[in-house]
């Protein structure tokens, strides 16, 4: 991997609280020159050489090195407690760049419950050059101790989208290193301030940084951290050989929201539970789908590996779709929208919206039902939030 020499920024961070490395990591104010508190957006697409491929400081090409995106991969790869991360333009560019390290032939077995633009990735692209496909239900202790003796990569999501399935990690690891195959977790939903995949063995964490890592809905990106130098490189010549690289201000963006990411989720994770507790009484909703909740089917898994419980919370109403539909309108202060993590509370039905490009079928297969709710809860007030829902019930009945 093409290392410039100045990577060693935020290291004097590195033995403090997470809550101190999250304001800190990937910059060092005290070693940049100019004493900057925080990172210059470099936006530049190339650099002066000191003579024939002899770059200064080892920069040559953005594509390849940006001192803006060092900074906020190093914060990752910190945070995440990782060997080297790599932000991309989007979260599907950063699924698509670890998928370009695979070879045709190979088999990746994945949570049948993922971000419907995963599963178009895998099945209607991945799939055209070789890369073989298996979902199964990792949930099941019998379905992890027994993956395919060809396995090359598991996949997973936990908490998944959007049914929030809480994956064992410790036992998916262990099942995957038992027929030689490498694990890869969608951290999004929880992100390093709830757990960390990496220090529970896995090889590779994914986010889309769009949502939490970010926090206010104003940049789209992806991130891939590894914990292994080898693998490291072999992200670092396939991102770098496709150019799945984010921009230096997006890269900018991301860093000044990952500054208080801490401080988010716990506002997140303490109104979620509040709104799944709310929503799990009120005799007016069906299922509530929430890994806080004793009921939830992973509860143990989730209190086992997580610190909290995350601000998603997805449920059924018993009117089916014409009462989600006529739920999700009357809401006033969630707004109806596509993605999520971000400091405002959105809804959204993922069946016509976020995975609206998976067939009916597979969605039923899923536990998609056309009627599901998919909250992401903000940091507003929480009793402004609940008399929100309460009042969007009333209205979906009438």
């Amino acid at each position: 991997m093409s290392e410039p020499t100045d990577r060693k920024q935020g290291e004097r961070y590195a033995n403090f609280s997470f809550d101190t490395q999250v304001v800190h990591a990937g910059w060092d104010a005290h070693a940049e020159p100019t004493g900057a508190v925080m990172p210059p957006i470099y936006m530049t697409s190339t650099y002066i050489q000191d003579g024939p491929a002899k770059p200064r400081m080892g920069y040559e090409y953005t594509r390849t090195q940006n001192p803006t995106r060092f900074a906020l991969q190093d914060a990752l790869a910190a945070l995440e407690n990782g060997k080297a991360a790599f932000t991309c333009a989007s979260g599907m560019a950063a699924v698509h760049t670890l998928m370009l390290t695979l070879k045709p032939g190979d088999l990746i077995v994945a949570g049948r419950d993922l971000y419907g633009g995963s599963h178009r990735l895998f099945d209607e692209i991945q799939a055209r050059f070789g890369l073989r496909y298996l979902y199964v239900d990792t949930t099941q202790a019998d379905v992890l101790d027994n993956l395919p003796e060809d396995t090359t990569l598991l996949y997973l999501e936990t908490p998944s989208n959007p049914t929030l399935c809480v994956t064992d990690l410790e036992a998916a690891i262990a099942g995957a290193k038992k027929v030689g195959a490498r694990t890869a977790v969608d951290n999004t939903f929880a992100t390093p301030a709830l757990q960390r995949p990496l220090d529970l063995g896995a090889d590779y964490v994914l986010h889309s940084t769009t949502k939490y890592i970010c926090g206010h809905s104003d940049v789209v990106g992806g991130a891939l951290i590894v914990k292994d130098e080898k693998l490291a490189d072999d992200i670092w010549f396939h991102q770098n050989s496709a150019g799945t690289s984010n921009s230096p201000f997006d890269a900018f963006l991301t860093l000044r929201g990952l500054r208080t990411l801490h401080l988010r989720m716990e506002r997140h994770c303490t109104t979620a539970l509040q709104i799944a507790e709310w929503l799990d009484q009120h005799e007016g909703v069906g299922k509530v789908l929430y890994p806080g909740l004793p009921n939830h089917l992973n509860h143990d898994s989730a209190k086992r590996q997580m610190k909290a419980f995350g601000g998603m919370v997805s449920f059924v109403l018993p009117g089916g779709v014409p009462q989600s539909t006529r739920f999700v309108e009357a809401c006033k202060l969630f707004s109806l929208a596509e993605s999520l993590g971000g400091v405002e509370s959105l809804i959204e039905l993922p069946a016509p919206m976020t995975h609206a490009s998976l067939s009916p079928e597979k969605r039923k297969e899923i536990g998609i039902e056309d009627g599901l709710v998919r909250l992401s809860v903000g940091i507003e007030d929480s009793n402004d939030l609940l008399a929100d829902l309460d009042q969007a019930l009333a209205e979906s009945v009438s």
